[in-house]
């Protein structure tokens, strides 16, 4: 029996509607209405598509069906008319699911070192150079914000801006869509190059993904709330890098936030990038209360942002990689520090929407 998506009608005609309000010059005098309405069309254009795919494929279905009846010779053609109309069906049904209203933001990526010491460190470096890397293959600008070098190089923190090039298309193709689900401990089993006696050991990284803040408008934030210090910038082992208090840290007094930067040669850049830094976790934060008080609706939301999950492990004697939520398992680990980090992301993304369609059907 054919399903109807009576749910689809007012998306046609919000789409429709979109279309003659980007069409005028006047809506695009304000950026910021300009990029909020292109994506609710981009995100409703993926509708729209799915839904005119699975109205033809139903409409085959029924006329082969009707075909069938008055030539028997059709009736061989069904079950393949059936299965792409059930396939359309599908597809459609996934893109009706509620969406992230996040997904299009651009992301700052956190990378702390954990247990593991200077070998930890080093696969903090690991970490970045894979972000930096799959960044580039998706066509992403990076900007290191700051950094914290350990002695033995890699980083002890280290801080990175990713944004998506030219305006927002498909929020399904955003930087946040994809990287959220970077959020967790990272845990990394090999034989350390400080390690003589060739034994493997295990030590872990933690990384953080905060959604960028688009308008400094979106996260007020009172300067009396504030307090600024500032000091000498320092390198591996604490020697001084800098001959003025160009180093900056703010405290956000009323939620204990400290962000500290010191990678830029001027105070003011220093103190741009780390109010840019505590905007994005204090938006975080926002939203994880948000979603504490409406955990069903943004269940995969809270897991998507809690630092102490163990979410994977890279396992080098194997050349193995490991997602611990979805049961991913490849042995091309080089490929993926090298930036191939397509497949895995996939997996958390299918995981996700499986979850959430399943959700789906029981509040049907």
């Amino acid at each position: 029996m054919s399903e109807d998506f009576a749910q689809v009608e007012p998306l046609l005609a919000e789409h429709a509607e979109l279309e003659r309000a980007l069409a005028d010059p006047a809506v695009h005098a304000d950026a910021g209405r300009a990029r909020t309405l292109g994506r609710r069309y981009a995100e409703l254009r993926r509708v729209v598509e799915a839904y005119q795919a699975w109205r033809a494929a139903d409409g085959d279905l029924t006329a082969g069906r009707e075909l069938a009846v008055a030539e028997p010779a059709f009736a061989a053609e069904v079950p393949a008319l059936q299965a792409a109309a059930d396939a359309a069906a599908e597809h459609l049904r996934h893109v009706l699911l509620p969406t992230d209203p996040d997904d299009a933001r651009d992301v700052i990526v956190e990378i702390k070192a954990g247990e593991g010491g200077a070998e930890s460190a080093l696969f903090a470096g690991d970490l970045l150079r894979m972000y930096l890397r799959y960044a580039e293959r998706q066509g992403w600008a990076t900007q290191v914000l700051s950094a914290t070098e350990s002695d033995l190089g890699g980083y002890k923190d280290v801080a990175v801006a990713v944004k998506s090039r030219g305006p927002h298309g498909d929020p399904a193709d955003g930087v946040w869509a994809h990287l959220k689900y970077e959020g967790g401990v990272h845990r990394v089993q090999r034989v350390p190059v400080t390690e003589s006696q060739g034994r493997i050991h295990t030590s872990a990284a933690g990384v953080l993904v905060l959604p960028e803040v688009e308008d400094p408008g979106e996260v007020e934030i009172d300067p009396a709330d504030l307090r600024i210090d500032v000091y000498r910038s320092s390198g591996p082992g604490g020697q001084s890098v800098n001959t003025t208090d160009s180093a900056v840290r703010i405290t956000h007094l009323p939620s204990g936030t400290v962000v500290s930067m010191q990678n830029e040669k001027s105070q003011l850049q220093n103190r741009e990038a780390a109010m840019r830094v505590l905007r994005a976790r204090l938006l975080a934060a926002r939203q994880e209360e948000a979603a504490a008080a409406a955990s069903e609706q943004r269940r995969s939301q809270v897991r998507t942002v809690d630092r102490s999950e163990r979410i994977r492990t890279y396992n080098f004697p194997e050349n193995r990689i490991a997602d611990h939520r979805t049961g991913y398992k490849a042995y091309n680990l080089d490929q993926v520090l090298d930036g191939d980090l397509g497949p895995v992301i996939a997996s958390a993304v299918e995981m996700d929407e499986a979850e959430r369609l399943a959700g789906a059907g029981h509040r049907g």
